[in-house]
């Protein structure tokens, strides 16, 4: 009897495994198959003809119950995700698509040397890709921002589970469109806002949530301190198009409207173009207001208002939701009276009977009161044992896959922090305050605002 996420029971996938039909052996995977046959011909034998590991033994898991991953865009980002992947036990990565030849060899090299063998297959065409490796449970997805809800889209209808970095959708719509196709097709998603999974920014959500801060009503988040929130439309010059094997200039560009090739975009210079990116607020926001609407209980919203500040970035802006609570934008190291941060992607939560500030690079947070920080590791181990949940972004995702149950930073979680990135941005963009509907994804009595939620997406690279 099948599962209504299209699950399969049966031990030869793994009890998390889809259950995606093979031509092969008559319908059974090639490890189903060969598990079969191995039982048909004497069990007894196996030890002398398999190596330990193919078995389960020596500490290792067997192939059975291995989550067999492939990747699509692994750039300098995903391979930081990789090499946080690989040693996991229960994770076998097998394959990498890319539509640049350079990325794809780099990911190959890695995963071969860490693995001792030359197994992992290589591909540029992410539809031939998604079709042809059936025997794939999982996607590690990591290309710009321009293709990451796409991709993950794809992924999710092809049967894969995923891990998707951030900022995880261009749009409103793309971010809808995420959150109802991993309901749809009973996929695992897991966004790239590590941080919800790092035990200083936890022990700093649990304060707000335990009320140890009082009655919070002003949260801060760190916008990162480069390009502005209005981005770029214009083109960079066009340079001589690499061979299709060395770059796949179509399959690069994906949804996006069609440009002149230049090396400049395949080497990261895609941030700043309103094609490709979601500005400086997206670039941080998308972990900080995330991280922020975690900590008020608002991971299942977004502010109601936005309030338009006078300079390219945002830097100020006053987000508020619906219980008055304001988030405030905030460009630099922000220092003041109620604490601040000195690192990359912080936050700061101000209540009623004291403050905490955290960024990267913390060794424990910023308190009002010192006394607090005594409570560190017990607020920590006590979310873990609530939630279930380890501190741990990508074992997270893994134990998710093998439970089916939702992951710290699932798609409404992701939808509804990128919904507070793009209000903001249409802010800037339009110049003056907006109210915003987060219930109905609109903004009421708005339609210039409106028209800014999606966007056209190049064909055949549609929703």
């Amino acid at each position: 009897m099948r599962r209504k996420n299209n699950l399969s029971p049966g031990k030869g996938r793994g009890l998390w495994r889809s259950a995606a039909p093979s031509s092969a052996s008559g319908g059974l995977s090639r490890r189903r198959f060969i598990q079969r046959a191995a039982i048909a011909g004497g069990g007894l034998i196996a030890p002398l003809i398999a190596p330990p590991s193919a078995l389960g033994l020596g500490g290792s898991v067997p192939p059975s119950e291995r989550i067999v991953v492939g990747g699509l865009g692994i750039g300098p980002r995903g391979t930081h995700d990789l090499r946080w992947m690989l040693p996991e036990k229960d994770v076998q990565f097998v394959a990498v698509c890319d539509a640049q030849k350079s990325r794809r060899e780099a990911v190959k090299r890695l995963v071969d040397r860490r693995y001792g063998n030359k197994d992992c297959k290589t591909y540029s065409n992410m539809r031939a890709f998604l079709a042809e490796r059936t025997d794939i449970d999982a996607l590690l997805i990591a290309t710009g921002d321009r293709w990451h809800a796409l991709a993950a889209i794809m992924a999710m209808r092809a049967g894969k589970d995923v891990y998707c970095e951030k900022p995880s959708c261009l749009t409103i719509a793309q971010g809808q469109a995420v959150v109802a196709t991993a309901k749809r097709y009973g996929r695992i998603y897991q966004t790239g806002t590590q941080r919800l999974s790092e035990a200083n920014f936890t022990f700093a959500n649990e304060l707000v949530r335990l009320g140890l801060l009082g009655e919070v009503h002003t949260v801060r988040a760190h916008i990162a301190p480069w390009d502005a929130a209005e981005m770029r439309h214009d083109w960079l010059p066009a340079e001589p198009l690499p061979p299709k094997d060395v770059v796949d200039w179509d399959e690069w560009l994906g949804p996006c409207p069609w440009r002149p090739y230049n090396s400049a975009y395949v080497r990261g210079g895609w941030r700043g173009f309103y094609d490709f990116h979601t500005s400086c607020i997206g670039e941080w926001g998308a972990h900080t207001f995330a991280q922020c609407q975690a900590a008020i209980g608002m991971t299942h919203t977004s502010p109601v208002e936005y309030r338009y500040v006078n300079n390219p970035y945002g830097d100020g802006m006053v987000a508020r939701f619906a219980d008055g609570v304001q988030m405030i934008l905030n460009r630099g190291g922000w220092r003041g009276t109620a604490g601040g941060w000195h690192g990359s992607c912080g936050v700061c939560y101000e209540g009623t009977e004291g403050w905490v500030a955290v960024a990267d690079g913390y060794s424990k947070p910023e308190v009002s009161n010192p006394a607090l920080l005594g409570l560190f590791n017990k607020i920590v181990r006590d979310y873990m044992e609530r939630t279930q949940r380890p501190m741990s972004h990508m074992r997270n995702w893994l134990d998710c896959i093998k439970s089916r149950r939702l992951t710290v930073a699932n798609p409404e979680v992701m939808y509804h922090s990128m919904s507070t990135v793009h209000a903001a941005n249409i802010c800037m963009w339009l110049k003056r305050d907006l109210r915003f509907d987060p219930d109905r994804a609109v903004f009421p009595n708005d339609p210039e605002a409106n028209r800014l939620r999606s966007r056209a997406m190049r064909a055949p690279w549609t929703i």
